[in-house]
């Protein structure tokens, strides 16, 4: 759980998950420092120094918290968990979005479970062969603030091809009849107690996203910590789980400097997912608008490229995700 420690007096905080305590600092304290810290491991935190708390809250639920930080910007927390922040955030969205977009010869329809800040459908949004987005997220509280507070999806959010749902993405997947070209999984991360981790299980990827991807169809996403130690928490067997399910799939990672870690994602298909690094390049350029910050053909080369620890990790992973085995990255979700 994130908490914040302020500077400036002798007195404690405690709010929607937060703990802190105000502690004097002579002459520093008339600067009034403000901190952020998460506990990435049992003996691992993570901190950074505050502007501002713009704002913090609770919805039926998720904790949720949006902070101005002075070396990552405004930077989205939910359940303790650091989000997405301004200043790198693209990282995260692009290695998402454009692989399996791209890698499809020509997707028109695209489904995202989750992705209530409106980043994933921006992204999505920059291809010009994309006709149609459905992004259902569970969070209706989530997806207004965002919409309220995160200019740079403002966009995104008013495009007429974006039809917003708000449920369950299991249910409402299941219930549509309509195939997709691709399926984004931009959910929250698998913690125990938290409303996400049943869409990482194998029955979920076979009884419910594969029949609803359409022929040559792509399924991406988010797979958590990937770095050299933290990538057995859930990338490993989340990797293995979609192996049981689809012909062809990669898993790639890049380095979030805001998470303070390589994060992971998972690719999959049963059609092969093979594009050279010239035709990922050109594709980009036919096929979206703006300027990749991040990604082009030589970086996705590199970030599918894991280590040799990393590498013989997933291929020796046995696990398959499950309701009753399920794996949990390090902390808790709101518990109702």
């Amino acid at each position: 759980m994130g908490s914040l420690s302020i500077n400036n007096g002798n007195n404690e905080i405690h709010s929607n998950g937060f703990n802190g305590k105000i502690q004097s600092g002579g002459d520093q304290a008339q600067r009034r420092s403000c901190w952020y810290e998460e506990e990435i491991e049992e003996n691992l935190r993570w901190s950074f120094a505050l502007n501002r708390i713009i704002h913090t809250g609770a919805t039926q639920y998720q904790d949720i918290q949006l902070l101005d930080t002075k070396p990552f910007g405004k930077a989205l927390v939910i359940d303790g968990k650091l989000q997405s922040a301004e200043i790198d955030e693209f990282i995260y969205h692009e290695c998402l979005v454009h692989p399996p977009l791209l890698h499809h010869p020509s997707a028109k329809s695209v489904f995202i479970m989750g992705g209530g800040e409106g980043s994933t459908a921006r992204e999505i949004l920059r291809h010009n062969t994309v006709q149609k987005v459905i992004m259902c997220d569970i969070d209706e509280e989530v997806v207004e603030f965002c919409k309220s507070y995160l200019v740079v999806n403002q966009e995104a959010f008013s495009d007429p091809r974006l039809e917003l749902i708000i449920n369950d993405a299991r249910a409402e997947l299941q219930s549509r009849a309509e195939k997709y070209d691709v399926i984004v999984g931009d959910l929250a991360d698998p913690l125990e107690g938290g409303p996400c981790y049943k869409l990482y299980t194998k029955s979920f990827y076979e009884c419910i996203v594969k029949p609803k991807l359409s022929q040559n169809g792509v399924f991406v996403t988010q797979a958590g910590p990937a770095g050299i130690f933290s990538h057995t928490e859930v990338f490993s067997c989340i990797y293995n789980t979609l192996k049981q399910v689809f012909k062809y799939v990669v898993p790639y990672s890049a380095h979030i400097p805001s998470y303070a870690d390589t994060w992971g994602w998972v690719m999959a298909s049963d059609s092969e997912l093979m594009l050279k690094t010239e035709e990922f390049d050109l594709r980009v350029k036919q096929r979206m608008t703006g300027e990749n910050r991040f990604l082009d053909g030589t970086t996705f080369l590199s970030a599918s490229t894991l280590s040799k620890a990393v590498r013989n990790s997933l291929d020796s992973e046995t696990h398959v995700y499950t309701e009753g085995g399920a794996r949990f990255i390090y902390g808790h979700g709101k518990l109702n």
